[in-house]
């Protein structure tokens, strides 16, 4: 459910490729129906069940942290060392489930902090005139924020949320449906391709928000055309 509305979410921001003008009218339509305010608590309890339940999977001890971090490093270099086992051991392509597995807990542990200050940082935002003319989401308080230094941990909880959704979906999807039809590289594939999509993406939107770009379908809503 998180990584569908990530995905949901990338795309509704993504509404400012077109300008201020349609960002501003997809925040308004989700606020005035009451869609935004109930769909940040929600995700903010689901983001902290998630985490809770996560997190028992995470090695506690640091012993076992830096056992994990030294599990991580061998499958990584799995081979390179000896390269004369290779073909015995396959050492060239390390456990491709570990290793994601190990990224998966490291991408979350970031998640948990920069998602929490972004999560409330969009309450406040979403519920109180604190940021702004009034309450609610607008283009030039979130185009404000982003090149006030914003666009760093944004940059970094993108790339973040992105790892970690799309391993995350992969991993149930070996569990639950890979079969005949979809096998561990056809999913793999199909994890690549969404991975780099949303990536691509939430780069071009962070740096139409940092007003490094320019909104490249800012056209579609230009006077002329309507």
């Amino acid at each position: 459910m998180l990584a569908l509305f990530m995905w949901g979410h990338m795309v509704l921001v993504g509404s400012i490729l077109t300008g201020e003008r349609g960002f501003n009218w997809m925040a308004t339509m989700l606020e005035d129906y009451y869609i935004a305010q109930p769909t940040v608590l929600v995700i903010f309890l689901l983001f902290l069940v998630h985490a809770v339940l996560a997190s028992r999977k995470i090695p506690a001890q640091l012993a076992e942290r830096k056992r994990m971090l030294r599990l991580g490093k061998d499958l990584a270099h799995a081979g390179r060392d000896n390269p004369s086992t290779a073909s015995v051991l396959s050492a060239q392509q390390p456990h491709v489930e570990s290793l994601l597995w190990i990224w998966q807990v490291r991408t979350g542990m970031v998640i948990l902090v920069l998602g929490s200050f972004h999560l409330i940082l969009l309450g406040i935002d979403v519920m109180t005139p604190l940021f702004g003319a009034g309450s609610g989401i607008e283009a030039v308080t979130s185009i404000a924020r982003v090149r006030a230094g914003l666009w760093l941990p944004y940059a970094i909880l993108l790339v973040c949320v992105e790892f970690h959704a799309g391993i995350g979906l992969y991993r149930l999807a070996i569990k639950w449906i890979s079969g005949a039809f979809l096998t561990r590289k056809t999913l793999r594939v199909l994890e690549h391709m969404l991975l780099w999509f949303f990536l691509g993406l939430g780069v071009v939107v962070l740096l139409v928000l940092a007003e490094v770009l320019p909104p490249p379908l800012a056209f579609l809503l230009s006077e002329s055309v309507i």
